[in-house]
């Protein structure tokens, strides 16, 4: 057998009935002769096996649904063949392989049969429903290697890694109603249950503590009120829902007499609860009396579906994989519409509808009270019995307790009806609560601004408020009836959780409504405020959102943001923060996505929009109103930022290294290597100062240039704020196991003590030790010429990373341990530090050749051009003038290598961009220095033969037109946290003129191209080719279609940008589509005529430059030669000075 499973796990409660179960004899993993004795038991979900019959976890699970067919192979053996691998047991004789073999293929059978209306937990725990909560590697003592383990609602899978977990077939899994989850140490933690101890270690605190939260909030929902959920299952029909057919829904209309998913109830919550009045099976206790519990079991899925679902088109109907807006479209038909429901032969005649009605709910039959209800029987009718004037008192008379629960809860509501434009119903993000809460609350008057002063107590009032029904009202005291004021839950757009002692009371918070009023209520009790907030959260929020409900959080609302392809239309969406966290959840996306604020590359406000840009991707949120907008913009703000005076609370580099120790570093490894008594000597107190207060506000817009910051400045900064550390760079916790380490004697051991503990301390403090050593380690070598060794930079920096005022010398003993043995305690390889050589290579060359100059014209850029390809001996490194133009660049370039243009070359310079493995020849009046300022580390430039320049000249010159149309295969890309539609390449129409180029669906005849019947023939998109960049090329890891495409980048006068793929079937028509772009981009003037190739004087550029801008030399010219003469000889000598 190979099976391939990591066996040693020893003990699951069974939810279903055991169909079989007996001891086989099982192939091992390595699929020897040997078979091991197993105890197997087969339910209705899997087949499981385990080392006895006592055990509770099995050694290896395999899904009933996964299994493809049951084959005999002999001797008492069989196979259970799934799609991906094959399981070999030996049974004990003939006739038991045969019962085995018999109840097994049965399974499948049925299964295959079922299988459009029953799903596994296999697939819950797969993802294939979006049911897992939280899934990744685990390291669980006992086990060699890490486990893939998933968290789904209230179970949590062990795989031996993502391969199984995909496959599905797993090694077991735990029902946490019998689980508690154990905070261990700093990474570890405990999952106890009854039979054995789960001791689990993420790989960082922050890992730890995601683990331990949604395995805490799984134990909630397995402890939940499982009695309500349990008796409505007890009949078949309710154990999947009624709308897709997802197992064990938990959720129900109590209207509809339906039980549905949990994705199904957020849908059916935006239909409003006129329709559909949604509560939990779990939660909701209250509301699930005897009577309405003996309603769902009497009518439920199966008398329901009988009528809502009589008339379903295979086409329209919905499955468990469906997305949110599939759904929303059906449940639409279904219960707003009336689609699909079978009508009642009364139908359309009122009158007989009442009296139908009348007659029947003095019968127990639900059914026809029901298809008459929703087919127009008025609930509250008059009966024609003054003492019973209607059907709920005829019912009660009768004493059908189930007819009048039935009718209670549809007394208001809305009859299916279809309505014109229906089709396109309005998509309501803001749902009706299913929670109820009520209590005094101190409330202020409305506001139409933001709240920027402390309200005293004086200021509010006490009131009595209510939320019920979707509607929070508040009363002048409990004992009125009429309230004083109410606020309709579709209208909220924010909630705000204010910090303690905010205002007057102790705990606040904030409501932001759509008219853009602002409520503050208060109460001098943390929890009830809490309370108060879940309830309103969970009554506003969208339940395709509610994960965001999880979150401790600050701020949570609904906001318009734009961003991927299509930043045209702005979409809706949830965002929750959290300390330093933005939750998101988008249009059409079923799960979460975080944006940590303090790693944000850039945060702007341009025009109405906030601009958050993150790992070169970005996302544009809008203000649909200006009050709650301006709130969330002060709050992003202040999340971003700076918080504390710990090295976490800092803005944060994608390395995890604050931004300020980032910023000071780079600005010394490029002016102050060189720089005698470098961290020794002091900077201006007051400049210092001044330079730290400007960092910690905000360091992400400090940029440091010489001549406006001394290099000594920069260096006491950076000092300082290490000194000033709240926790400090060891923190407090680690630091004397640290200075403990320096006295260890024997070298090895101590080394080996150095990674233990940088190994355990926190993640952006262990990421800041080696960015530090690592630039240290780099000051040092230049010591000859800073005069700073090792030792000496020990002396200055042991005290201050330490904070010990000079009073323990073991502080400088860690500090010179730890630059001294930098490759070895931090692992550094070869190519890092390869890395690191070639860049202060670049940065000495370029300080040579600046001393050399003597003088430099201001504006000046060096960069480094290629010849023909990017490698080291056709580097040229050429000063940029402002005036520089792509066509002098090239004249220069071949200039040096006394390269002669010949008759039809075409020499051109390119912009080539490795990432996207795309190239663009540059037009040759463009100016190069704007292009040098926005290039990526992975681009360059490179001057080379434009060989297919001739063919576009000779085919421009003979079209006939400006234009261009055809079809290209097309692909959008993914833009900030998967928002983008990227589903690969598709066809596509464009059309291209003079001013934009133009994408259709369908491909456009003549008539449809002329300009006069354009308009009544919009296109799907459409961009102005003037924003348009063109590259040749497409990344091989999006597999296009051909070899021959285009990579495009547009971007607005608001700097949003897009990307997409254009991929061509032949050579020549993505010759004749780019000579086009050129065409109309450059309007006609692709190349330059002999008359201007006539090469202007120029003064001679040095060609010694490095690829940064010029620096003032410190230091002697003649010892800087030498240093860049010996990394020249051999690059990797710092590795043998260690």
């Amino acid at each position: 057998m190979h099976s391939g499973s990591p066996e040693g796990l020893d003990a699951p409660a069974q939810l279903l009935p055991i169909i079989k179960a007996g001891w086989l004899d099982k192939n091992p993993p390595q699929g020897s002769y040997i078979y091991q004795k197993r105890w197997v038991k087969l339910d209705a979900d899997y087949l499981r096996y385990f080392d006895s019959e006592k055990d509770t976890y099995s050694k290896r699970f395999i899904p009933v649904t996964s299994i493809a067919r049951v084959a005999s192979i002999g001797d008492q053996k069989f196979e259970v063949i799934t799609n991906n691998r094959t399981f070999a047991f030996r049974a004990e004789s003939d006739a038991d392989r045969n019962e085995w073999m018999r109840t097994l293929q049965q399974m499948v059978d049925e299964r295959k049969f079922k299988g459009l209306n029953r799903i596994s937990l296999f697939q819950l725990a797969t993802g294939t429903l979006d049911s897992v909560d939280k899934c990744g590697l685990l390291e669980l003592r006992g086990f060699k290697n890490k486990l893939y383990v998933v968290v789904a609602g209230d179970k949590v899978f062990l795989y031996k890694n993502a391969e199984d977990y995909r496959q599905g077939i797993g090694i077991t899994y735990i029902e946490m109603n019998v689980g508690n989850v154990k905070d261990v140490d700093r990474r570890g933690f405990d999952l106890t249950t009854p039979y054995r101890i789960f001791s689990f270690s993420a790989d960082s605190d922050q890992e730890k503590d995601e683990w331990v939260e949604a395995m805490q909030q799984s134990i909630a929902e397995a402890l939940s009120n499982s009695e309500v959920a349990e008796k409505i299952w007890s009949v078949e029909a309710n154990r999947f829902c009624a709308d897709c057919g997802s197992p064990k829904p938990d959720w129900a209309s109590v209207n509809l007499c339906v039980v549905i998913c949990k994705r199904c109830a957020g849908e059916h919550r935006g239909l409003g609860p006129s329709i559909t009045k949604v509560r939990s099976l779990k939660m909701d206790r209250k509301v699930w009396t005897e009577e309405l519990i003996e309603l769902f079991c009497e009518v439920g899925n199966c008398v329901a579906n009988q009528f809502w679902a009589a008339n379903v088109p295979p086409s329209e109907a919905i499955h468990t994989a469906s997305r949110s807006q599939e759904r929303r479209h059906f449940l639409v038909a279904k219960y707003k519409e009336g689609k699909y429901r079978r009508y009642h032969p009364l139908f359309g005649n009122q009158e007989e509808l009442n009296k139908a009605l009348c007659a029947t709910v003095t019968t127990s039959d639900l059914a026809e009270t029901q298809s008459l209800v929703f087919c127009g029987a008025e609930v509250s009718c008059f009966s024609g019995e003054p003492n019973f004037p209607n059907p709920i008192a005829l019912a009660e008379q009768a004493g059908q307790k189930l007819q009048m629960e039935f009718l209670l809860h549809n007394k208001n509501s809305e009859i299916p009806r279809v309505e014109a434009g229906s089709s396109e119903e309005k998509h309501y993000s803001v749902i009706l609560p299913s929670v109820t809460h009520n209590g005094f609350l101190f409330k202020t008057p409305s506001m139409a601004k933001l709240v920027h002063e402390r309200k005293s107590r004086e200021e509010f009032s006490r009131r009595w408020c209510t939320l019920n029904d979707s509607i929070f009202s508040y009363y002048e005291n409990d004992r009125n009836a009429v309230p004083n004021g109410e606020i309709k839950m579709e209208e909220i757009v924010c909630l705000v959780n204010n910090p303690p002692d905010a205002h007057g009371f102790e705990s606040t918070f904030e409501v932001y409504i759509e008219s853009e009023r602002l409520y503050l209520f208060g109460l001098d009790k943390l929890e009830a405020i809490r309370k108060w907030v879940k309830s309103i959260a969970k009554s506003f929020v969208h339940p395709r959102a509610d994960e965001l409900l999880s979150h401790d959080f600050e701020r949570i609302g609904r906001l318009q943001y734009k961003g991927g392809l299509n930043l045209e239309r702005a979409k809706e969406g949830w965002f929750a923060l959290t300390q330093s966290t933005l939750y998101a959840f988008f249009e059409d996306s079923d799960k979460e996505e975080a944006l940590h604020l303090k790693k944000l590359q850039e945060l702007s406000i341009q025009g109405d929009s906030l601009v958050l840009v993150e790992r070169r991707r970005t996302l544009y949120i809008q203000g649909e109103r200006k009050l709650d907008f301006l709130g969330w913009v002060a709050a992003i703000q202040k999340a971003a930022g700076s918080s504390g005076d710990t090295l976490s609370e800092q803005q944060l580099t994608e390395l995890d290294i604050p931004v300020i120790v980032d910023r000071c570093i780079d600005y010394i490894t490029q002016c102050g290597l060189t720089s005698e008594g470098i961290y020794r000597k002091s900077g201006q107190n007051s400049k210092t100062t001044s330079l730290l207060e400007m960092l910690r506000k905000d360091a992400r817009r400090v940029r440091l240039k010489e001549g406006e910051h001394q290099v000594d400045d920069v260096s006491n900064t950076l000092k300082r704020f290490f000194r000033d550390l709240g926790d400090g760079l060891f923190t407090k916790e680690f630091c004397q196991d640290w200075l403990k380490a320096a006295a260890i004697e024997d070298e090895e051991e101590k080394i080996s003590q150095y990674r233990r503990l940088l190994s355990i301390l926190p993640v952006v403090n262990r990421a800041t030790v080696k960015a530090l050593i690592n630039h240290l380690y780099r000051v040092q070598y230049f010591s000859d010429m800073n005069q700073m060794n090792t030792h000496n930079l020990a002396i200055v920096f042991g005290p201050t990373l330490f904070q010990t005022d000079g009073k323990d010398y073991k502080a400088g003993r860690v500090v010179e341990d730890l630059i001294s043995h930098y490759v070895v305690i931090f692992s550094v390889d070869k190519q890092e530090m390869r890395k690191q050589q070639d860049e202060i290579t670049a940065i000495i060359k370029m300080r040579i050749a600046g001393s050399s100059s003597g003088t430099q014209q201001a504006g000046d850029f060096i960069c480094t051009v290629y010849l023909e390809e990017k490698k080291t001996e056709a580097e040229q490194h050429i000063k940029i003038p402002a005036t520089m133009t792509a066509e002098e660049l090239t004249f220069e370039i071949l200039d040096r290598r006394k390269i002669v243009m010949k008759e039809k070359e075409y020499w051109s310079c390119f912009e080539v961009n490795e990432r996207e493995e795309a190239e663009r020849p540059l037009h040759y009046s463009e100016k190069v220095l704007p292009i040098l300022h926005d290039l990526g580390t992975d681009s360059f430039l490179v001057v080379k033969k434009q060989l297919s320049m001739e063919n576009m000249l000779i085919y421009l010159a003979s079209r006939v037109g400006d234009s261009k149309h055809g079809m290209m295969k097309f692909r959008e890309e993914r833009n900030l946290l998967g928002l983008g539609l990227s589903t690969g390449f598709h066809d596509r129409y464009f059309i291209l003129n003079h001013s934009c180029l133009r994408l259709y669906k369908e491909v456009r005849t003549l008539k449809q191209r002329m300009p006069a019947v354009e308009n009544s023939h919009r296109p799907e998109k459409e961009w102005p080719v003037k924003n348009l960049k063109v590259y040749l090329g497409i990344k091989k890891k999006l597999r296009p279609p051909s070899c021959w495409g285009f990579t495009v980048f547009y971007e607005n006068e608001k700097h949003e940008k897009q990307q997409w793929y254009l991929c061509c079937d032949t050579q020549m028509e993505l010759r004749e589509w780019f000579a086009t772009f050129l065409h109309v981009q450059n309007g006609g003037n692709v190349w330059p005529s002999e008359s201007s190739k006539v090469r202007a004087s120029r003064t001679q550029q040095d060609s010694r430059l490095g690829n940064i801008s010029l620096i003032p030399l410190r230091g002697n010219e003649n010892e800087m030669r030498n240093s860049v003469a010996a990394f020249a000889a051999d690059p990797l000598t710092l590795l043998r000075n260690v």
